[in-house]
């Protein structure tokens, strides 16, 4: 979707863009990995899309993607992106001990 493409690659004003019409499914998955926005910017480190996904209240923080069943905090911890990792403990809404299909 838009709203993934714009996460992945962190481009916060037109993520911050699409949240406001109100009709992007925050939580949808694309059709190749399962993967969310949310999935897609903490991989990448974007902190301040990760902020604006978090802040809609309506974001699933432990979806797991379907190719590896991994979560946006297991993309983000494994790619050393403290700060995206801090954001999304401080919802504490993220189970911590969710393992990926590879029980990383």
């Amino acid at each position: 979707t838009p709203l993934s493409w714009a996460a992945e690659n962190g481009h916060e004003a037109v993520v911050k863009l699409l949240l406001e019409t109100g009709k992007v499914d925050v939580d949808s998955k694309d059709i190749y990995y399962g993967r969310t926005p949310l999935s897609w910017a903490a991989e990448n480190g974007h902190e301040a899309v990760v902020k604006l996904l978090l802040e809609t209240g309506k974001v699933d923080v432990d979806l797991k993607d379907t190719y590896h069943g991994r979560t946006p905090l297991l993309w983000a911890a494994e790619n050393g992106y403290e700060a995206v990792v801090k954001l999304l403990l401080e919802t504490s809404k993220v189970d911590v001990d969710l393992k990926d299909t590879y029980d990383g």
